[in-house]
């Protein structure tokens, strides 16, 4: 499953943002699931998954844009070991 959401900006504003970042569409994708990660819509692990990055790089990822989570969750750590297990058992 897919989300696609389209902004209506004016054509200027768009040709501004672009020009700054033509990998737009990808850094709106990113401040979304960053700003839902804030608003504790998303777990760090589903973030993770938006982000395509593992734990560590999404750690970084979030203290790039000063974004200090409390703890992770129960999901999360889940996840972490369900990853751990699969890797040391060489699957």
């Amino acid at each position: 499953m897919s989300l696609s959401v389209t902004l209506d900006l004016p054509a200027e504003v768009e040709e501004k943002l672009r020009r700054e970042n033509p990998n737009l569409d990808a850094e709106v994708k990113e401040v979304f699931a960053l700003e839902l990660f804030r608003r504790g819509k998303l777990s760090h692990h589903e973030l993770s998954c938006v982000l395509g990055l593992d734990r560590f790089a999404t750690d970084a990822y979030l203290k790039r844009h000063k974004v200090f989570e409390d703890s992770l969750t129960m999901e999360d750590l889940e996840a972490d070991r369900k990853t751990l297990d699969r890797v040391t058992s060489g699957h």
